[in-house]
């Protein structure tokens, strides 16, 4: 959990020499989207951690590009005025200046440790041109959707009456927080960046409605000319439950009844140096009981075990992922995740409401025209198909990209050609097991 805290940042990766991209701009920011809480990680963790379970709530803030705003009046207990004071210049809006009668690319990434966001720019359209680093074929929104650890670029044309300035802001979707939005200011040169829009801030999407969400989730496509096609068929389906369990009194969530904890010992280490007794050998379940579990109620789950078993799978055969979202342990409750894969991008092939049909669904796979991505929503009470070529040796994870989520098990690790990964550096050797392996 220690994104939240504040270990994060992104890179932006040049394109090679002599190659151009298949839309033009004339500048190049870059924005990222997170929450902040003010408890601790610590604290939230051993309140997941806890008997009675301590939920880490709502966050306290939304920041746009490590900017925010917090109202002093709300915290309980009230807070002095020399820990909060929101006159002070540092807690001034982030401002972005933009020069009129140009277009500008901004590349937002989401590192939310909870909250599923939309972002929008007062009176602007928003140009979808690319997602986790491939071409998008474009299309328009006023609203960006954007999970946590998914990474877009958006063209916005600055078109707009010059003599003012506009909000950006983001909402919560998804759940109904208590979280105001985050603001920004677009800054129209000349006007001072620090000079409030005339405007009231926009509203966001209603919270709760899930149509435009899964809507943008269909309509992002790859790039006519930029299109990586996927294997026609592949050699393993793996699909996941989305469940939450209670596991020996704690509260956790699980993928196919199975919560995920991490060993001591690094995997990739244990793989490599043969220290196989270091964690879990049963392999862990491919699937659940399909014919019989209702996704749509709320379920005891009381079958429910933890382990730090892995997926192995063969070196360069494809898998295909089914994520599979239920009911949490809440009535009539289901939650967006967003799943994301170390070490790969893989093909988005489709997404469904309801239960996956194993026969029938998989003839609407796109097949034509996927994108690839590497961190993708499931919605509530929905599915999402997925297809990567397992090319990559190593030990990677395949996680749920909110915080506290991964943190209670909603995860799992591929393993794929470890006998072709070098020798491992003795520099990161001590954890666990591996302590004999330091050399002195």
């Amino acid at each position: 959990m220690q994104r939240e805290a504040g270990i994060y940042g992104s890179i932006r990766v040049a394109l090679p020499d002599g190659e151009s991209e298949p839309f033009a701009y004339d500048y190049d920011r870059s924005i990222i989207l997170t929450d902040w809480y003010h408890k601790s990680t610590y604290e939230q963790a051993t309140g997941l951690s806890s008997i009675p379970f301590q939920w880490v709530g709502e966050p306290q803030s939304l920041l746009i590009q490590g900017k925010g705003r917090f109202d002093c009046s709300a915290a309980n207990p009230p807070l002095k005025a020399d820990v909060c004071n929101n006159t002070s210049p540092e807690c001034s809006l982030y401002s972005t200046t933009v020069v009129p009668g140009k277009t500008y690319r901004l590349r937002i990434s989401s590192l939310t440790a909870l909250s599923a966001l939309s972002f929008q720019i007062e009176g602007h359209s928003l140009t979808v041109v690319e997602a986790d680093g491939h071409y998008v074929e474009p299309f328009v929104v006023k609203n960006l959707f954007i999970y946590s650890g998914e990474t877009y670029s958006v063209l916005v044309k600055t078109d707009q009456d010059p003599s003012r300035n506009y909000w950006a802001t983001t909402n919560v979707v998804s759940r109904n927080a208590t979280t105001p939005p985050g603001l920004a200011i677009f800054n129209y040169y000349p006007n001072h960046p620090r000079r409030y829009p005339p405007t009231i801030p926009p509203s966001g999407p209603m919270w709760n409605d899930i149509e435009p969400r899964f809507n943008q989730s269909v309509a992002i496509k790859a790039r006519k000319g930029h299109i990586y096609s996927p294997p026609a068929t592949s050699d393993r389906v793996i699909v996941f439950l989305n469940t939450q369990n209670r596991v020996n009194g704690n509260v956790r969530w699980s993928v196919n009844n199975v919560s995920f904890n991490i060993p001591h010992t690094p995997y990739l280490i244990a793989l490599k140096e043969n220290l196989l007794h270091t964690f879990s050998q049963t392999p862990p379940p491919e699937g659940y009981d399909f014919k019989n579990y209702d996704i749509f109620a709320r379920q005891n789950n009381t079958n429910a075990t933890t382990s730090d078993a892995i997926y192995r799978l063969q070196l360069n055969s494809t898998v295909d992922i089914i994520l599979q979202n239920a009911n949490t342990m809440n009535p009539n409750n289901s939650e967006t995740h967003p799943w994301h894969l170390h070490g790969h991008d893989f093909w988005v092939l489709g997404y469904g409401k309801g239960k996956f049909d194993p026969i029938n669904d998989p003839k609407n796979y796109n097949l034509v025209d996927p994108i690839m991505k590497n961190t993708v929503p499931v919605h509530p009470l929905s599915w999402t198909a997925l297809r990567f070529k397992a090319d990559n040796p190593g030990a990677w994870a395949f996680h749920c990209h909110i915080e506290s989520h991964f943190f209670m098990g909603m995860g799992v690790v591929f393993e794929e050609g470890i006998e072709r990964v070098g020798k491992l550096p003795s520099s990161i050797m001590g954890c666990g097991e591996t302590k004999h392996l330091l050399k002195p």
